[in-house]
């Protein structure tokens, strides 16, 4: 799939041009013949002789910014000076940062806010530990929590090339719901390394954001600190990847007048995502569902089952079908892909059912090319920004737990993910649903407010444990 520029890869580049001559008028030329789109372009220093200007320009990647440079380069009289990654840039010295909220500005308010007085309020907690979500940062404070094993869609690259991730994870948080996140990244992929850490730095948190831990053992990791903390713990490559599944599958089958107990729904990908994102569906009402991984369809006769594989084959698939992922496709009505790009065609969407709908949400490169699905598909979804009806996480997450903060949650109920399904669906109108808008945008002002409302309601005030499928 051909790709087009984007901001992931703008730069700038600062360069010199006579001041006088065509110089200047070829510069928005010449990024343009290169196959770049010009953003912005500054005179930051005029003279008589020299301009100095900064061009802003967006490129496809980073071999197409460096052809681009070229062809600046090329223009008679240009004296390039620097080239800016304005990615790089923006994540200098980190993208978040601790600021107090009290004022310090003399020895009365230092000696409230931390000795002699703080004492007192430390033995109040200490007589009473429910009163740190009330007297601390605790009542609004989420750790995020990774093991670098499975991030975005780079791998196992580790935990100090997850923080960057991490801190926009946390950045995202307080951008959508006001919640102060912190990013813990781990130098262990030991479950029980990872679990014991968690647990014994939970204290000072409201909530557990799991992040980018790959399967399977991010479910045990789950399982195990679910049952452990007296907070939440939410798994998002699990749980918020489920929640937006749904709720724009809910206004997609609307849009084509089909009802969810009725559609086959073909499934790629059995991981992480892939089995919370089934577990949610049959939850929803789903009861035709095929799941293919990398061997083919997901099915009981198998030999090769571990126990997620062995759910999925347990409440999947009841005719057995066995042949492999495009087979699986046929007659669909419904296609969610979570695994790996390029494994499906145009021709594959032709056979599906009449209207069928189609989430290819690996990124950068879906499962199918989104041109080529939309050619058969009523509706098409990716989890790029690039198309209509991106599927992102970030609709998800920060009104979850803005919703588990404010009731005081001890742990998370499929009930709440449901309900903040549900909220995140109806906040597209059916006057605004269509092909191209299943799904709000992430900057929709109403998202985090009706999905922590949602899942605040569900809460009930406070929850306990966590109920599956």
């Amino acid at each position: 799939m051909t790709t087009v520029p984007s901001v992931s890869y703008s730069i700038t580049v600062r360069l010199e041009v006579p001041a006088g001559g065509s110089a200047v008028s070829q510069l928005t030329h010449a990024v343009e013949s290169a196959g770049g789109v010009v953003t912005a372009l500054d005179v930051t220093n005029a003279g008589h002789e020299k301009l100095r200007i900064d061009v802003t320009c967006a490129a496809r990647d980073t071999d197409h910014a460096q052809a681009i440079v070229d062809s600046l380069e090329a223009i008679e009289g240009v004296v390039i000076h620097k080239v800016s990654d304005r990615t790089f840039l923006m994540h200098l010295g980190g993208k978040i940062e601790m600021k107090s909220k009290v004022p310090l500005r003399n020895r009365d308010e230092l000696s409230m806010a931390y000795t002699p007085g703080v004492a007192r309020v430390s033995m109040a907690i200490a007589r009473n530990k429910e009163d740190a979500r009330r007297l601390t940062i605790k009542r609004n404070t989420v750790a995020v929590v990774t093991d670098g094993s499975a991030v975005l869609g780079l791998g196992n690259i580790g935990p100090e090339a997850a923080l960057p991730v991490m801190e926009g994870k946390a950045a995202l948080f307080k951008r959508f719901a006001g919640i102060d996140a912190w990013p813990i990244c781990l130098d262990t992929q030991d479950v029980d390394e990872i679990v014991r850490t968690v647990q014994v730095i939970a204290p000072g948190f409201g909530g557990i954001n799991l992040e980018d831990i790959g399967a399977p053992r991010c479910f045990e990791v789950e399982r195990r600190l679910r049952e452990l903390l007296d907070i939440p713990v939410f798994h998002d490559d699990q749980h918020g990847t489920a929640i937006c599944v749904l709720a724009a599958l809910t206004n997609a089958l609307r849009v084509v007048n089909k009802n969810i107990e009725d559609v086959k729904i073909t499934m790629a990908g059995a991981g992480a995502a892939g089995n919370a994102v089934l577990r949610l569906l049959l939850a929803a009402g789903a009861r035709n569902v095929i799941v293919c991984d990398y061997l083919g369809a997901v099915h009981k006769g198998r030999d090769d089952l571990d126990d997620s594989l062995r759910w999925i084959a347990d409440h999947t698939n009841a005719e057995g079908y066995s042949g492999d992922l495009r087979g699986a496709v046929k007659g669909a009505d419904v296609f969610v892909g979570v695994s790996a790009p390029g494994i499906l065609t145009g021709d594959d969407i032709a056979s599906m059912a009449p209207d069928p709908v189609v989430f290819a949400l690996a990124n950068p490169e879906p499962e199918v090319s989104p041109d080529e699905a939309r050619q058969h598909a009523a509706v098409v979804a990716t989890g790029r920004s690039d198309y209509p009806n991106q599927i992102n996480n970030v609709l998800a997450f920060p009104g979850v737990f803005r919703g588990l903060l404010d009731a005081q949650a001890a742990g998370v109920t499929q009930e709440m993910l449901l309900a903040a399904a549900g909220a995140l669906a109806a906040v597209v109108t059916p006057e605004e649903l269509g092909p191209n808008y299943i799904i709000p945008s992430v900057f929709h002002p109403d998202v985090a407010t009706a999905v922590a409302a949602a899942v605040r309601e569900s809460a009930g005030g406070r929850a306990r444990g966590f109920t599956e499928a």
